[in-house]
């Protein structure tokens, strides 16, 4: 699992990005100058057609900045999201906007705090335009409201749909949520009577939408790695500067531990994450909702452990508005609930394996 020389020096265009443009003003000179957008769309669509990886090396590079831009709802779960429900005609009309920036999609699935695209209670009706009439509500969209488009997965007749509604129908209703993460734009839609057109076949839109979010877990973790990475380079530069009984705190044994401790957790979930990325590029596709899992799993729970001890080990500082830790600590948590919790996510493990059954049904 290493990275080429290319997406080596990738990283190093973001970063030196991004440290010149702060918050949403990065967004147009990272699609515009480095084309971050359009890394995991085909060329086909007018996308660089790169891969999972690449992707992983841009997201590590967002979360240690927490950016706010729209590149995991947009760029990874909505372009991923089309293309796995083979649309050619969806794809060519929405994943060039996607590409270069000029457009936000967003997905509305969620419901009533469950993320699984099998509990949609949202419904899709005929209507007389040929579409279908799409009634629910749907929470945690990312993005907010600002999208430009978006995907909405409904029941019909036939099992769970996708459905292309426009923002502006009079039919949708959106209101942006406040959210404890300030830094990633939550909204909430009510649709009643939207026009929706179906994207993909009636009734595939379940699955379309379960390999969408494998992909976008996969780069939730690389982010969540670039943020764990953040707080302990912050952590460990305050205990150097930071002096009591005449010495500084990182030299007392207790501190040490805590920060070796982070580092393996840290390093452990950049292995997690880089085999996912690896493993979404491989040839062989049906384990890798499995390392999926594993990666956010291990990486929720690194970053918020060390995002915890940034806060405990800056001392009072680290408890003040002033400072960034609460900002970490905020998207640590927020992180560690999107695509599902790390016991959900040992769960899904664990029923991939086979494991957790009764002892007597486990025995061959």
């Amino acid at each position: 699992m290493r990275l080429t020389q290319e997406q080596d020096e990738l990283r190093a265009a973001v970063k030196s990005l991004l440290a010149r443009h702060e918050g949403t003003d990065a967004w147009r000179p990272l699609t515009e100058q480095i084309g971050v957008a359009s890394l995991a769309v085909p060329e086909k669509y007018e996308g660089a057609g790169c891969g999972a990886v690449d992707v992983h090396v841009v997201m590590e590079e967002l979360g240690r900045v927490l950016s706010p831009v729209p590149l995991l709802g947009s760029a990874v779960l909505a372009a991923q999201l089309l293309l796995a429900t083979g649309d050619d005609d969806a794809c060519a009309r929405l994943l060039p906007g996607i590409a270069d920036g000029s457009a936000v999609v967003g997905v509305a699935w969620a419901e009533d705090g469950s993320w699984d695209p099998a509990a949609t209670r949202a419904t899709a009706a005929p209507s007389t335009a040929g579409n279908r009439r799409i009634d629910g509500s749907k929470r945690h969209v990312l993005g907010g409201t600002e999208a430009d488009t978006l995907l909405v997965t409904a029941r019909t007749g036939v099992g769970v749909s996708l459905f292309e509604v426009a923002p502006g129908d009079p039919g949708a209703h959106g209101e942006t949520m406040v959210a404890m993460d300030r830094t990633r734009p939550l909204g909430r839609w009510r649709f009643e009577g939207a026009e929706g057109r179906l994207v993909g076949t009636d009734g595939g839109g379940a699955r379309a939408l379960e390999h969408a979010l494998d992909l976008a877990r996969t780069a939730l973790a690389a982010e969540q790695v670039g943020a764990a990475q953040a707080c302990l380079d912050l952590t460990v530069a305050y205990t150097k500067e930071r002096v009591q009984f005449g010495r500084s705190i990182g030299s007392f044994q207790a501190v040490k531990h805590r920060l070796a401790d982070a580092y393996v957790l840290v390093e452990a979930a950049r292995s997690a994450a880089l085999g996912a990325a690896f493993a979404a590029e491989g040839a062989e596709p049906a384990g890798f909702g499995r390392y999926a899992s594993v990666a956010q799993a291990a990486a929720s729970e690194a970053l918020s452990t060390v995002a915890g001890d940034m806060i405990q080990l800056h001392g009072g500082i680290g408890i003040t508005w002033e400072h960034d830790a609460h900002r970490y600590f905020k998207r640590a948590h927020s992180s560690a609930q999107l695509f599902g919790t790390p016991d959900w996510h040992r769960r899904r493990i664990a029923r991939s394996l086979d494991l957790g059954r009764p002892q007597e049904e486990a025995r061959p």
